[in-house]
């Protein structure tokens, strides 16, 4: 059995390598686990604060990198009632994808998506109801387990990973857990109760996660690295490990991601506010940051 060290050095060893400069833009979510719209799709509370979101980064020129966990694959056997539930979330990351502007991920909840054939398969296209045929949907789309941003200037890297290599039950025995969630947890779930197995319902294994995933970046000389998996946001001082954690899409009533600008990292949240004249409206609110990449940056 691969210990967590040999795990996070194979996802860095094959990650995919996006070049990039002070000119660049990112947006990073994970754990949206975008579901079927029924009770036990935590994704849905947040759906309209997200799909804003996106379609913010989208006419801003931002790229879009989906950190792991982005569909609940576990609950659900398929990916169809998901795609029907929040089609215009996948429309708008169609056009992310169009423009060569998507970047993604595999987590563990949608671990399949490691399988080329699942995804070509599964992801390609889409039944047009209107039409009475076939349509394109994420042509020649490709998952990784890890990407690195490389500064074409400072060779400076940034290494994203979801995170779950840290997570020896739910990366080698994913199967086992999908099984239990499925049968046993998803019903519990609908009535409130939540799986004690994920760190980001358990605080116990939630610190041995980052524990580790700590002591593979030390030893990695302080690479900054952005995982999600424990839903717990992370945003280090300069000259602390540099681990991130971009949070979750699945916070009560808001969702948290990384922004990537100016040479810049920023940890943000959006939700929904009530203007004075009891309007609802979807704002951006700056957790963490802006600071400079190279900040962390060491010899």
């Amino acid at each position: 059995m691969f210990s967590s060290k040999k795990r996070f050095d194979n996802a860095y060893k094959n990650a995919k390598i996006i070049h990039f400069n002070d000119t660049s833009k990112f947006i990073l979510f994970s754990d949206c686990h975008r579901g079927d719209n029924s009770f036990a799709d935590d994704f849905a509370n947040n759906r309209n604060i997200y799909f804003h979101a996106l379609k913010h980064y989208y006419n801003e020129g931002f790229q879009y990198c989906e950190v792991g966990d982005g569909d609940e694959l576990w609950e659900n056997l398929s990916f169809q009632p998901i795609f029907e539930a929040h089609k215009n979330v996948y429309m708008l990351m169609k056009q992310f994808h169009e423009q060569e502007r998507l970047h993604m991920i595999w987590g563990n909840h949608d671990m399949v998506y490691r399988n080329p054939d699942y995804v070509e398969k599964n992801l390609s296209t889409y039944f047009d109801e209107k039409l009475g045929e076939d349509v394109e949907l994420f042509c020649n789309l490709k998952y990784h387990e890890g990407i690195i941003l490389k500064h074409t200037e400072t060779k400076q890297e940034l290494f994203l990973t979801h995170g779950h290599q840290a997570d020896w039950w739910n990366y080698t025995f994913w199967k086992w857990s999908r099984f239990l969630v499925r049968i046993l947890w998803k019903p519990l779930n609908v009535m409130g109760i939540s799986d004690p197995t994920t760190p980001a319902k358990n605080y116990k294994e939630l610190i041995k996660v980052e524990r580790r995933t700590k002591k593979w970046i030390a030893e990695n000389n302080n690479l900054i690295t952005i995982v999600g998996h424990t839903h717990r946001p992370r945003f280090p001082e300069p000259g602390d490990i540099a681990f991130f954690n971009d949070g979750s899409c699945v916070h009560p009533r808001s969702i948290t991601g990384i922004e990537i600008e100016n040479g810049a990292i920023t940890l943000i949240k959006w939700l929904i506010e009530t203007t004075d004249d009891g309007i609802l409206k979807i704002v951006r609110v700056v957790l963490e940051g802006p600071r400079t990449l190279l900040s962390y940056k060491t010899n």
